[in-house]
């Protein structure tokens, strides 16, 4: 008997596999952990302690090794999205299942931070052929911004989202 293949877009696979895989490590840290409902916006993932004193809001986001800056799409409207009470969890499942997945906790106001801060260098800085770059609502999240912003990002150069890999104490 063949199985019919599903049109499922491979990222709609990939954001999916990082929000169960973050449910998974949430659970297994003894936090209860539940998907949003759909049509939440902007939460992914809702967590409380066993005690119910803490509750936190998750946006998940997730990739395999495609592209050339090995980052996570986002948007414009992630700058403003801020709460002491709200992280990200950036996934990245290398280069499939012989990799294992690593995730970067990070809290939205670093997220917005660095979002609007290295889209401002972007926006400034020429293109490839002198010409102005074109605001859009598109960002990127990046590990390491000095392809797209040059010596501008020393502070965001290569290592500096280590801190934040499986930062899982955040939620502490």
């Amino acid at each position: 008997m063949t199985i019919p293949s599903l049109s499922i877009k491979s990222s709609t696979l990939v954001a999916a596999a990082g929000e169960y895989y973050v449910l998974s490590r949430l659970c297994l840290a003894g936090f209860i952990a539940a998907h949003a409902p759909k049509g939440v916006p902007n939460v992914d993932i809702v967590v409380t302690d066993v005690g119910g004193t803490r509750l936190y809001a998750i946006q998940v986001k997730s990739r395999q090794s495609k592209g050339h800056d090995n980052g996570w799409h986002m948007k414009q409207k992630h700058e403003g999205l801020v709460s002491d009470r709200a992280l990200y969890c950036f996934v990245d499942f290398g280069s499939g299942l012989d990799s294992y997945p690593t995730t970067y906790v990070v809290p939205s106001s670093v997220v917005a931070q660095v979002l609007s801060e290295s889209h401002k260098i972007w926006l400034a800085k020429p293109g490839s052929k002198g010409q102005p770059h074109n605001d859009t609502e598109m960002r990127r999240f990046l590990p390491d911004y000095t392809l797209t912003m040059g010596e501008e990002a020393s502070k965001y150069g290569n290592g500096w989202l280590d801190p934040y890999r499986e930062a899982w104490n955040l939620l502490s």
